[in-house]
């Protein structure tokens, strides 16, 4: 989890800091019940950097060759976040030899030290949650080598943090932060002696938020795949504290993990990563493979669809197309107008992506990551296929307001291979048209067939329509259908523009063609990572073109043309890239 999504958490309220210090009342626990193991995964690299003053949160970096972690003065609320969250901590730990441990004590006893008794940004629900699991996990990491006051120091901020929890999880928002507020006091009521009172209420309150936030496909109302990975990590990680203590689950628990694994399964690319939609990332390396692994589960959904998301998959090729309305009402807030949008991975190497979330990168980056344009799908005259909320004075986005109101998706099988139909209304109210697309994979994966269709399809569309092209654009309405490279695409137009060469790091060449309609370009892009300091260049294959009837279409392929003999030199040098990657 070390790698988890930089969510801004609010302030502490005053009844936090209220029942922060109250807390700090309490008589420490005298141990731990057995041996804490740890169970996150934690980056090498970062720890190392972290050990060499290098800070860098939330797309921030702070360098202190000082190495004083509490001396930064945090950029935004988000760096902040990631501070107290303690998700370093996994990083220390990966490296564990003397000078991230002694780095590790320091940092933990000075958190102590400065906030333990309530005060500063680390008191809210979801992350007091965080910092516990991490502190609970890596005890003998810290305290090896201590003396009896600094562990009896730790048990204390351990005790204090436990409490705080047992009175304050309710305050944490539905979604991921209360499940790491209750996996937090579950974990620590589990592990710690005298804690064991606090485990029953919090128990029954994660049954309750099990059915009343993993919805029957086993997904999530952010529809975000790595917030739902997140959430996935920590309901194994109570599975295995409860396991430990000769304790069953409960049933929504045990019945939330068997349907969020089979939907983890089907938003994975060919390549282990988690496709990147409504926010979220890839996902940490090596928490997917963890946390599935520990669940036992290995089937996919059957037919293809998850969380609003449909998946085709053939040979070493994945495409996985957001086939649903985007997220309302709260978790709207960070969610993308990206219906009908699509990325395609093959083998290890992503081909077509999405912009990614650009909340790392300051609100310009973040809405403009949220748009239509910065997804692989058609956009009308350069509108959002759903209207983005804005930033409010107190920091926050408001929810989309006006979206896509009906997704219908059809999923069948095509002579060699796989079909699939969907279509949005999220132009219809603006412009009277509808979005359909068709998407077919061959049976060997080694070549895919788009089609984009423009309609009118209701006389009272039509009308809207007409009246739209008579008054504002006699000429016709613009269009284009973007295509976004990931970064180690190299894209080359053809002779008389009509096939793009798309050469991969893997010695794959891949070409895309369009039917001729309308004109076909390449222009720049960005991929937006949010362990980078800033936006990556990339290229976009762009395809635009002008809808003057009801209905206007644009039918275009993408096809392996070869694959190149891979030497041992080529699998080494392609390790190395994959390492500087990350």
């Amino acid at each position: 989890m070390s790698d988890s999504i930089p969510k801004v958490s609010s302030a502490p309220r005053l009844m936090d800091r209220v029942v922060a210090r109250w807390s700090a009342l309490a008589r420490p626990s005298g141990g731990f019940v057995s041996q804490p193991e740890p169970r996150s995964v934690g980056s090498f690299a970062r720890g190392r950097q972290l050990v060499a003053g290098n800070f860098m949160f939330a797309g921030h970096l702070v360098e202190d060759p000082g190495g004083d972690i509490w001396a930064i003065r945090p950029p935004d609320p988000a760096f902040a976040a990631e501070l107290h969250g303690f998700a370093w901590l996994d990083d220390l730990a990966a490296v564990a030899d003397a000078t991230t441990r002694q780095r590790a004590q320091k940092w933990v006893g000075d958190w102590i030290a400065r906030f333990g008794r309530g005060a500063g940004p680390g008191w809210t629900p979801d992350l007091t949650g965080r910092r516990l699991i991490r502190c609970i996990q890596h005890a003998l990491f810290v305290l090896r080598g201590q003396d009896r006051s600094a562990h009896q120091g730790y048990l204390a901020a351990l005790t204090r943090q436990t409490r705080y929890l047992a009175r304050r999880w309710r305050a944490a928002d539905p979604g991921l932060p209360r499940f790491e507020a209750l996996c937090g006091l579950i974990h620590a009521s589990l592990s710690l002696e005298g804690m064991r009172r606090h485990a029953g209420p919090a128990l029954a309150a994660l049954e309750r938020a099990c059915r009343d936030q993993i919805d029957e496909q086993g997904g999530i109302a952010s529809r975000n795949p790595e917030e739902l990975l997140e959430v996935f990590s920590l309901l194994a990680l109570a599975d295995a504290a409860l396991t430990d203590r000769g304790l069953l689950l409960g049933p929504a628990h045990a019945e939330a993990i068997e349907r969020i694994a089979p939907t983890l399964r089907t938003l994975r690319h060919a390549d282990g990563g988690l496709a990147r939609f409504h926010g979220g990332g890839r996902g940490a390396e090596g928490q997917l493979d963890q946390a599935l692994a520990q669940s036992g589960i290995r089937r996919r959904h059957s037919n293809g669809l998850a969380m609003g998301f449909a998946r085709l998959s053939s040979g070493r090729t994945s495409v996985i197309v957001d086939a649903a309305t985007p997220p309302t009402g709260r978790s709207s807030q960070a969610a993308h107008a990206s219906t009908l949008a699509f990325e395609l991975t093959s083998g290890r190497r992503p081909v077509i992506v999405n912009c990614g979330s650009g909340v790392s990168f300051g609100v310009e980056w973040h809405r403009a990551g949220r748009a239509t344009p910065s997804h692989s799908t058609l956009c009308l005259e350069g509108r959002s296929s759903a209207r983005l909320g804005h930033r409010t004075r107190g920091g926050a986005f408001e929810p989309l307001v006006e979206g896509p109101g009906r997704v219908p998706v059809r999923m069948t099988r095509a002579p060699d291979g796989l079909r699939l139909q969907v279509g949005h209304d999220g132009y219809v109210k603006s412009h009277g048209l509808t979005h359909a697309r068709t998407l077919e994979l061959t049976g060997d994966g080694r070549a895919v067939a788009g089609e984009d269709l423009l309609i009118a399809m209701e006389d009272d569309e039509k009308r809207r329509f007409d009246a739209i092209l008579a008054r504002d654009a006699a000429e016709g309405i613009a269009y284009q259908v973007r295509f976004h490279l990931h970064p180690d695409v190299e894209a080359q137009l053809d002779m008389g523009g009509v096939a793009v060469s798309l050469a991969l790091k893997s010695g794959e060449i891949w070409v895309f063609r369009h039917d001729g309609g309308g004109e076909m370009r390449l222009e720049p892009s960005v991929f937006l990572e949010k362990n980078r300091l800033k936006p990556r260049a990339t290229t976009q294959i762009v395809l635009s073109s002008i809808a003057r009837d009801h209905a206007s279409r644009v039918r275009w392929s993408l096809s392996k043309a070869h694959d190149t003999p891979i030497s041992i030199r080529d699998l080494h040098r392609d390790g190395m890239d994959a390492a500087t990657d990350r």
